[in-house]
């Protein structure tokens, strides 16, 4: 997935994803906390695939899940395309009225739009590409 957005939640909690993000989403997603202070929104075939790696893994790693799956929410799309969030997950996120929907590879993440922005400034430096280029061997 790829692309920035910006929607606004409206007084629902609902959040719109964008259709390019809703193709490759499909009706069904699954919402829950990301490592960063933002939210993770996986296709049913991600979110299969997370289960079946931490199914893999010994129990005590399993263990370390919890919070991931505890927090996690089956979200289905209405028919205009927008998901509804939890209060919690909102609250956790600092989600209040401007979202920024970014697609990240296989699933998107929802931020706060001025931590977004924050994170933006940082990760865009001329450096820090060139570090991620180099990782990836180009």
């Amino acid at each position: 997935m790829t692309g920035e957005y910006q929607h606004a939640l409206d007084n629902k909690g609902r959040i719109f994803i964008p259709a390019r993000l809703r193709e490759e989403l499909g009706q069904v997603a699954y919402v829950t906390l990301s490592m960063d202070r933002c939210l993770s929104v996986y296709s049913e075939n991600s979110w299969e695939g997370l289960i079946q790696k931490v199914n893999a893994l010994p129990y005590v790693r399993q263990r370390k899940m919890r919070p991931l799956f505890a927090h996690a929410v089956r979200c289905e799309m209405d028919a205009q395309g927008r998901i509804l969030l939890p209060q919690s997950l909102r609250d956790w996120a600092g989600l209040e009225k401007n979202v920024t929907v970014v697609g990240c590879n296989n699933h998107a993440e929802l931020w706060n739009s001025e931590s977004w922005q924050s994170v933006l400034q940082e990760e865009t430096s001329p450096e820090n590409i060139a570090a991620v280029l180099e990782e990836l061997e180009f």
